[in-house]
């Protein structure tokens, strides 16, 4: 059976659909009991504040930029918390999907796609991506935009960063971060995103941000918290960037037969759609598969050959870039399939 952690399901469907919150508030975060460890905790973390600072100045950041980015900086303890204790739930695919696509949010999606057809139409035109899967990752990632994580970029960075298990990894995006406010793409105090950094409508960590943010709407700045141009374009601009192609869909569910070795399961095995049609695999329904000879695909097994098995396409592997998790990747293409087949 799949497990997955708090830190997974935190990524791959909002906190509404599964009835918890991802993060706390600030305010909450701050009404914690203060300790004489605590304080040790917090002149620590200024103190290595002050060293980013120092350091950040040697790289080239001006002392405005510093000054707003760490205005308001705070150690956020959830945010540790969170990243270090990960309890398990026990999922399967069948029991996951109806919790991160619910028929709310399918005909949500539904109704999200017709409100911006014309954007999305002309963005997914000039970047080779299907429409209904910007607004599938969309629905997933953020509710639409409605769910995009309250904390403090730079503060929740900096406290990871100070807390040492993934130093390097958050300071590189601590500086990202910075350069993104330096650059003037958004004011400090409005950068918001998850504990661990993911940022706006996309949940784009800044090293994402960096590589595939665009201005769509030509106003001078990547706006993914806020212009639905902007959203639309990075989102389809990433898939672009990672191998999509607009000419096949992300995968189908298949039957495998009875002896079907599963030793060929895995993205790293493509073959065919003839070849996989010769070992047994067939449509759910049994018939075979489409007769296309410039598709390869892969056998994906997420729990076990009693649950769902996908074949998977060039786009499933694109997904999989985005998030490395075979869950999120099925949510995001059933949502997607919700929003071209609505019923």
């Amino acid at each position: 059976m799949k497990k997955l952690t708090l830190s997974t399901l935190a990524l791959i469907v909002s906190a509404s659909t599964m009835g918890f919150t991802a993060h706390v508030s600030a305010a909450q975060s701050e009404q914690s009991p203060v300790s004489e460890q605590s304080d040790n905790v917090e002149q620590k973390f200024q103190a290595y504040v002050d060293k980013l600072r120092s350091e950040a100045l040697d790289q080239g950041y001006t002392k405005d930029t510093l000054d707003r980015a760490f205005a308001k900086v705070k150690y956020y303890q959830r945010a540790v918390e969170l990243d270090k204790n990960q309890p398990e739930f026990k999922l399967t695919l069948d029991t996951y999907l109806p919790r991160a696509v619910p028929d709310w949010k399918a005909q949500k999606a539904v109704e999200k796609y017709q409100e911006h057809k014309d954007l999305l139409d002309e963005i997914g035109k000039k970047y080779g991506v299907q429409p209904r899967f910007i607004v599938a990752l969309w629905g997933i990632e953020t509710n639409f935009g409605s769910y995009t994580g309250g904390f403090d970029v730079v503060s929740a960075l900096t406290t990871l960063a100070f807390d040492g298990r993934r130093e390097a990894f958050f300071k590189k995006q601590l500086w990202q971060a910075l350069t993104i406010i330096q650059d003037g793409h958004i004011e400090p105090e409005q950068m918001k995103g998850s504990w661990a950094g993911a940022m706006g409508q996309t949940q784009f960590m800044p090293s994402s941000f960096m590589s595939y943010a665009i201005d769509y709407d030509g106003d001078g700045k990547k706006d993914i918290w806020n212009s639905y141009g902007d959203v639309f374009a990075s989102a389809a601009n990433y898939l672009s960037s990672v191998g999509w192609r607009d000419d096949v869909t992300w995968g189908r569910q298949v039957q495998l037969p009875e002896q079907f070795d599963t030793s060929l399961a895995g993205l790293d095995t493509k073959k065919r759609l003839a070849e996989w049609q010769k070992l047994g695999i067939t449509r759910m329904d049994g018939s075979p598969l489409p007769q296309r000879d410039d598709i390869e695909a892969s056998i994906v097994i997420p729990d076990d050959k009693e649950g769902r098995v996908y074949l998977a396409y060039a786009n499933y592997d694109a997904l999989m870039r985005w998030n490395r998790s075979h869950y999120f990747v099925a949510a995001v293409g059933y949502l997607s399939d919700r929003i071209r087949f609505p019923r």
